[in-house]
């Protein structure tokens, strides 16, 4: 009968020593400085996630090398020797971790004194644990429940079909919760997403969609759409901070429940933006949303007050999930939305007499910034048909941002390229570094806001098995700790914990790129005719917002 018990074997509890071995080590590794700091919870995960990765390697190769070792040397160890080994591990691994545990609080006191942090003064054990023991633990009995159904199934019906039944019934386990747990996440951020945001009051102008004369329903636009509509600045509130005439901004905002199709949607916002008078300002940005349609506030406002309000600004939901749902699960999604409504602004756009355009612009954040991006074939089309560009935190998977990078001229950094001298594409992480470039930049200007600690910009496959640019000598950036260095997986899951954390950081660090918005904006689109005085001073109002980001303001939106 024990030949049809698919779960015989040694006890769940016991630990394989070259497992355990490799485990301790990448999970102590994953302690080691990172991009962004991170806290103690989320470290826990990391250890646990490594400890898993080491535990399942550190484990096939002891199991692959043991006869061969037994063969090569004929010595096995007695029951003593295998006792006092534990022994002395368990104090090595005690002394390690104690030493570890100081080393962590070093490393990650030198992340934040980089990204302008305070310290902290210890290190959250029970947060700690909490995140990595049931990781690990949850991760050690899934690789043994498949390993003896394997065996259960290999004595059934043989080796070969025995791994096929196997894999295919962990693949079919893995997929129906894989479907549960995003259906689980769809009905969250739909729920979540789909009643007008609280925080702020249905529009009366005639300038935002939902206002007076728009056929919009503030009930149909989301949170993050009334979020939009129901913000910014007014004509009055332009005025006072820039001491000079300003009209109301125009804002445009189609969301899933305005139409049935993309093309549905696209056609409602370019009807809105003739409704008010979009194509008579002087700039109109197309601007494509994060994955759950929200626009970031330091942007759209910054845009605004720079020039007077003399601005539209059109956007167009794609979905109600986060960006990382959206990016894994409807990669399309974005690129099929930004295309669709840049091509619909652009053909209207085009039956205005040329003299009297305005200034037409793309414009995106993070997963916003991947569908703009991918509107275009390349750089040269980007110029031929927008009067300029700004991208904001793009993601590493964006085939321009991709093609630009690997173009970039030998000695330039990654996270602040140099190409063709800057004749047509600039990079700028502080204020200043577009003007480092002496040679011209020909209109139109197309720039990239990327920070050298910008997770969302540098997590990439590549990283789980080769080192990246950045962390060269040579390239690494001055906030970038010296003491990170890259371990193959680890590495790569600590930038996934990074990239949760990517605006926990103040601007100029991270995916916070609050402090150089305004001008990316004026590098983009002219200065709006400001003096000085009156740039610092939108600089300081947009400056406030980083304290008032109550909801919505995530990378994980």
């Amino acid at each position: 009968m024990s030949r049809f018990r698919l779960f015989a074997g040694r006890s769940w509890w016991r630990l394989d020593a070259g497992g355990l071995a490799l485990g301790l080590l990448l999970a102590a590794l994953s302690l080691t400085p990172s991009l962004l700091p991170r806290p103690a919870l989320l470290q826990g995960v990391i250890a646990g996630l490594s400890f898993a990765v080491g535990y399942a390697v550190g484990a096939l190769l002891v199991a692959l090398l043991r006869p061969l070792a037994r063969r090569l040397i004929g010595w096995r160890p007695s029951a003593a020797v295998i006792r006092w080994a534990w022994i002395i591990g368990a104090v090595v691994v005690l002394a390690a971790g104690v030493w570890f545990a100081v080393l962590a609080v070093a490393w990650q006191n030198e992340v934040r004194a980089l990204v302008e942090m305070p310290p902290v003064d210890g290190v959250d054990i029970a947060a700690f644990y909490l995140g990595a023991v049931p990781v690990a633990v949850l991760c050690l009995a899934i690789g043994r429940g498949i390993r003896r159904l394997h065996r259960g199934l290999s004595r059934l019906v043989g080796p070969l079909i025995g791994a096929l039944g196997a894999a295919l019934l962990v693949g079919l386990g893995a997929f129906t919760l894989g479907t549960v747990v995003m259906g689980a996440i769809d009905g969250i951020y739909e729920a979540r997403n789909a009643a007008p945001a609280h925080w702020v009051s249905e529009p009366t102008s005639e300038f935002h969609s939902a206002g007076a004369d728009s056929p919009m329903e503030w009930d149909t636009l989301g949170r993050h759409g009334t979020a939009f509509l129901g913000g910014g600045p007014t004509a009055a509130d332009i005025a006072e901070v820039t001491g000079e005439p300003a009209l109301e901004p125009i804002r445009v905002y189609s969301s899933l429940h305005t139409a049935d199709s993309t093309a549905g949607r696209a056609a409602l916002a370019v009807d809105e933006l003739v409704r008010t008078g979009a194509f008579e300002r002087s700039v109109l940005v197309v601007a494509t949303a994060t994955g759950s349609g929200w626009l970031e506030p330091q942007t759209t406002d910054s845009l605004e007050y720079l020039h007077g309000g003399d601005t539209a600004i059109v956007s167009m939901q794609y979905a109600y999930t986060p960006s990382w749902v959206s990016f894994v699960f409807e990669p399309d999604a974005p690129v099929d939305a930004a295309r669709v409504l840049f091509d619909a602004v652009h053909a209207e756009w085009l039956t205005h007499p040329a003299s009297e355009r305005p200034k037409l612009i793309s414009y995106g954040l993070s997963l916003g910034a991947h569908g703009s991006q991918s509107t275009f074939a390349d750089l040269a089309e980007v110029r031929e048909r927008t009067d300029g560009a700004l991208f904001v935190g793009s993601p590493n998977g964006t085939p321009l941002w991709r093609e630009l990078q690997a173009a970039r001229e030998p000695g330039s950094p990654a996270w602040q390229p140099v190409l063709d001298a800057g004749a047509e594409v600039r990079w700028m992480s502080q204020p200043g570094d577009f003007d480092k470039l002496a040679g011209p930049w020909g209109e139109p200007h197309v720039a990239y806001l990327q920070h050298a600690t910008d997770p969302v910009t540098w997590l990439g496959p590549e990283l789980l098995w080769a080192e990246p640019d950045w962390l060269q000598p040579g390239q690494r950036a001055a906030d970038v700790s010296p003491n990170m260095h890259w371990i193959p997986v680890v590495t790569a899951l600590q930038v996934v914990v990074d990239m949760l954390m990517g605006e926990s950081v103040p601007a100029s660090h991270g995916h916070n790129y609050g402090d150089v918005v305004l001008d990316g904006w004026a590098a983009v689109t002219g200065d709006g005719g400001l003096d000085a005085a009156a740039t610092e001073r939108i600089r300081a109002v947009i400056a406030e917002y980083a304290a008032v980001r109550p909801v919505g303001s995530s990378v994980g939106e």
